[in-house]
């Protein structure tokens, strides 16, 4: 309860910061390329993500290996799987940015 109620709050705080924004004549609004600075922030926030989660995957995968070395050609598989699949998603959002920016 106490998640949602921060959550509405927070879109309501939002919601009148912007107001004002939608009020500006056209002669007020300068010339942004709001496409290439998000293209920007969704980069970073897709590395971010794509580290973490790597990070995570290495780290589990070598404590399987302590636990059973026999395993290994297996917990390797899966491990470099799950690392193309990762870092997948940085690629992906690479490539939108290069199709929706230049």
């Amino acid at each position: 309860m106490r998640k949602m109620f921060f959550v509405l709050m927070l879109a309501m705080v939002a919601l009148a910061v912007a107001s004002p924004v939608f009020a500006q004549g056209e002669a007020a609004r300068p010339a942004t390329n709001w496409v290439a600075i998000t293209s920007g922030f969704a980069m970073a926030i897709a590395s971010a993500v794509c580290a973490l989660a790597q990070g995570r995957a290495i780290s589990a995968a070598c404590e399987s290996l302590a636990r059973n070395p026999g395993a290994a050609p297996a917990i390797r598989f899966a491990l470099l799987l799950g690392l193309v699949l990762i870092e997948s998603l940085a690629l992906y959002t690479l490539f939108i940015i290069f199709v929706k920016v230049a």
